[in-house]
């Protein structure tokens, strides 16, 4: 079972460690987020609401300058430090009493969770390289999913005691996840930072047009995320006669997915020929998923419950071939000495689909109903055809070779 989720020792299992120790903190802060602010901070709903569309608004592009810092820093060094003060962004949340405190408080923790990650995928690339790199990626998104479960249930310790102080420890913790990860990401291997070259225009991503339609089109893929997290709880309450808990169901079946297959099919995904492929069958596999969540309307419980288990198998497999796929496009059509603000600028098309997509998919699926999946169903078929042109335009448009092997 490690083996499915640790790699080997070295580079990747440093990173591991690391990932495993935020996603623990980060996944029992955001079980207990809610309640803290609401009843501890003080924080109305609404306040607590607003406050987060601000911050996600003000660190929108964070990853961009940020990223572009580790490549002329270093991100191993850029990294640690960076996630340390997460870590004491973090912390800060302990003072919040008012609105203005906790917006202050969250988008400085969302700027430095957006600048962090783009320095880290970073690292990656400067640490590993060829097929390692995915690889290594995909073990550290089922190292994800195993922090954020371990941590989700330390969580519940807090959440069943009640008490201010409980979910006080709860915030602790968390900030000494951050610290302690970014203490660990100081083990990995030194990366030089890269020379700027005579000429070259200080963020050259925002000038890389075949790029930004890349971003745009894994974008509207990385709906998938939306589905599963927002669409499909309102889905089962509001359309079908399965049981509530249907959902959990749900959730711990693409969990239990993601890791036990999640680096078997990455591997399966090297090169950029194939990953985008891949892409072309995770449009047509998550525009079944769709047709799947769609059938299980029905007044028919069992047969609703049956439809819901075949959607979320069919949702999390398109999800991990997409996944592979857009890690190997995204780290490959990268330059090597810019892969710090590229994959800023391409984890800031994630963020602004996560962003607009709850309220777009709520009208569409959970007002229009069945055919309401029509619109997630073509537009993941659409964008997963058209980034087979769109990538070769942007091969043909980079200056250096990709660090991924193409053969």
């Amino acid at each position: 079972m490690l083996s499915r989720i640790l790699p080997a020792p070295g580079s990747g299992r440093i990173l591991a460690l690391a990932t495993l120790l935020m996603t623990m903190g980060q996944g029992a802060f955001m079980t207990c987020s809610a309640l803290y602010f609401t009843t501890v901070a003080g924080l109305s709903a609404t306040e607590w609401g607003l406050g987060l569309t601000i911050a996600g608004a003000v660190g929108l592009f964070a990853g961009i300058p940020l990223g572009h810092l580790a490549d002329r820093k270093g991100p191993r060094g850029t990294t640690a430090v960076l996630v340390a003060l997460n870590g004491a962004a973090a912390a800060g949340y302990l003072f919040v009493g008012t609105f203005a405190q906790f917006l202050l408080a969250a988008s400085a923790f969302i700027v430095l969770e957006r600048g962090s990650r783009a320095a880290l995928q970073a690292a990656i690339a400067g640490t590993l390289g060829g097929a390692d790199l995915v690889a290594t990626r995909a073990y550290l998104r089922s190292v994800t999913n195993v922090g954020a479960a371990v941590g989700a249930g330390l969580a519940g310790v807090a959440l069943q005691l009640g008490s201010p102080a409980a979910l006080r420890t709860v915030l602790v913790l968390d900030a000494v996840s951050f610290l302690a990860s970014g203490l660990v990401l100081t083990a990995l291997p030194a990366v030089p930072p890269a020379p700027k070259a005579a000429g070259e225009h200080r963020l050259a991503v925002l000038r890389d047009r075949p790029f930004a339609l890349v971003t745009v089109l894994s974008a509207i893929l990385s709906l998938h995320a939306v589905l599963l997290e927002v669409v499909i709880p309102l889905w089962i309450a509001r359309h079908t006669d399965a049981p509530r808990w249907m959902v959990t169901v749900l959730f711990l079946l693409n969990t239990a997915s993601v890791v036990a297959f999640q680096v078997r099919i990455a591997k399966g995904v090297p090169d950029l020929p194939r990953a985008v492929r891949a892409t072309r069958l995770a449009g047509f596999v998550l525009a079944a998923a769709c047709v799947l969540f769609a059938a299980s309307a029905t007044h028919a419980a069992l047969l609703s419950a049956v439809f819901l288990l075949l959607a979320g198998g069919v949702h999390a497999y398109g999800e991990m071939v997409f996944s592979a796929a857009a890690w190997t496009i995204g780290f490959g059509l990268a330059p090597p000495h810019r892969q710090g603000q590229y994959q800023g600028f391409f984890f800031t098309g994630y963020a602004v689909a996560v962003m607009i997509a709850p309220t777009c998919l709520t009208v569409t699926v959970i007002k229009g109903g069945a055919l309401g999946w029509l619109v997630p169903a073509v537009l993941f078929v659409a964008a997963g055809l058209a980034l087979r042109p769109v990538v070769a335009w942007a091969e043909r448009n980079r200056a250096e070779p990709s660090p991924i092997p193409s053969g």
